[in-house]
């Protein structure tokens, strides 16, 4: 229920409404600054990958300190419910991302905190995972949890696009007044409503998880702040002397730092290279949707048969793959092959493109949680998944910025995802140190009795 919940911010705030609404409204805004076209829509996507880049810096350092925390404390819900207040809270307030571009900054900077918090609150609930299965289940389960997430993503699009996002003065699907008539479509109220629906959303959805799900009310404090950090000093030394998590750990900052690049700036990518409208962003984000969850929920049942490391080397291909149609891509040609005016193809790819992201990053998510969990110690949940965090955003500012650099320099959208691939085969290569096993015969052999 928590991905289920927390999902709708992913699909409708990063990827396929807020922000490229946030891009359409940036590049006006710089264009009417005087920037000819090419270099608002580079300065656009500068700007959003900055944003994406400090929260993805922030992420990785408060997430694991947070966790070690949680665990040396013995507490992980007062900081959950901290986290999604404030993810709630941020959410609510990109109500207030008007069409002129007055606030862009001060939503960019509350996008950014609703990004960190929900990120944080991910690193407690993740931390549940090894209590609910077995080595062989817990892939299963986190395939199917992924993918439920997925199809709340869809059911919240669908509502945003039937009911409140107003791009001509009606809503998207069946063409009503946005918000039943209760808001301005000329100023973009019903897209603005992402903001609140996200918010919504989370406060419903989370009721089951917040009745149901409890912490071992015997569990006792094993020390302070300062102790936590101690505990946590020793396990980051300790993953230099565990080969494999170390691989593993190295491996994820690069893929998972690629894939969110592609998260980030897909639905970007379509609004300021292809030109598409929102008609065929709707249709981008259903589909996407839609093989996301048929993906993962795939992956998963793969995964409980050979294990996740064949899953995430496969997954890894098809992104590369992907990676390399949309940098040859534009609007006249595909790697120097001039299209005909008004060709389908660049069109069809993208589709096809999105599917395979939703796809391929929905099963190497799950699959890379799952393998976490082998490399988990039973004791310290939630520091591993604090690790988990740090691995997936230590780094996660640096697609941002490579991004962010290449457009700008480059001055080019579509060449500003070249990065994207390098770092795909960084975390390819690192996998090769990977024990498809983990840890776990480690953990199994230290909690054997004495003979």
């Amino acid at each position: 229920m928590f991905d289920w919940a927390t999902q709708p911010f992913y699909t409708l705030g990063l990827t396929f409404i807020f922000g490229p609404y946030f891009a359409s409204v940036a590049a006006e805004y710089f264009l009417n600054s005087g920037l000819d076209l090419a270099s608002a829509n580079a300065r656009a996507q500068t700007i959003w990958s900055g944003g994406q880049a400090i929260a993805g810096l922030s992420v990785a350092v408060i997430g694991v300190l947070a966790g070690a925390y949680a665990d040396s404390s013995g507490q992980r819900g007062p900081w959950l419910w901290a986290t999604s207040i404030i993810f709630v809270i941020c959410s609510w307030m990109l109500w207030f991302m008007v069409p002129d571009g007055s606030t862009m900054w001060s939503s960019l900077i509350l996008f950014s905190i609703a990004f960190v918090a929900v990120e944080l609150a991910l690193v407690f609930t993740n931390a549940v995972l090894p209590s609910l299965g077995d080595r062989c289940e817990v892939g299963k389960i986190s395939g199917s949890g992924a993918a439920l997430g997925y199809m709340g993503g869809i059911l919240s699009l669908f509502i945003m696009l039937f009911f409140f996002f107003d791009e001509t003065g009606k809503t998207f699907l069946i063409s009503l007044d946005p918000g039943f008539g209760l808001l301005d479509p000329e100023a973009r109220e019903g897209t603005r409503a992402v903001g609140p629906l996200i918010a919504i959303w989370f406060i419903i959805f989370m009721v089951p998880y917040f009745i149901w799900v409890r912490e071992d009310k015997t569990s006792k404090r094993q020390g302070g702040f300062f102790q936590s950090m101690s505990a946590l000093q020793l396990s980051l030394r300790g993953i230099v002397k565990r080969p494999s998590l170390f691989a593993f750990m190295g491996s994820q900052m690069f893929y998972r730092d690629a894939l969110n690049g592609l998260y980030a700036f897909g639905g970007v990518y379509a609004v300021l290279v292809l030109e598409w409208e929102q008609t065929q962003l709707g249709v981008f984000g259903i589909i996407g949707g839609i093989s996301a969850a048929l993906g993962t929920w795939i992956s998963g049942k793969y995964d409980h048969k050979i294990g996740p490391l064949p899953v995430i080397h496969f997954h890894i291909m098809v992104l590369i793959i992907v990676s390399l149609c949309i940098i040859g891509m534009s609007r006249t040609h595909f790697y120097g092959i001039v299209l005909a005016d008004g060709s389908d193809l660049p069109d069809i790819l993208l589709y096809a493109c999105g599917s395979a992201i939703g796809a391929s990053g929905g099963g190497i998510y799950a699959a890379s949680r799952s393998m976490m969990v082998r490399h988990t110690d039973p004791s310290r949940p939630t520091e591993a998944f604090g690790l988990f965090a740090l691995a997936g955003k230590a780094t996660a500012f640096l697609a941002p910025l490579l991004i962010g650099t290449f457009t700008y320099f480059l001055n080019d959208t579509r060449l500003g995802f070249a990065p994207i691939v390098g770092l795909f085969i960084l975390g390819m290569f690192l996998l090769r140190w990977v024990n498809p096993d983990g840890d776990q015969k480690k953990w199994e052999t230290s909690s054997m009795p004495a003979h």
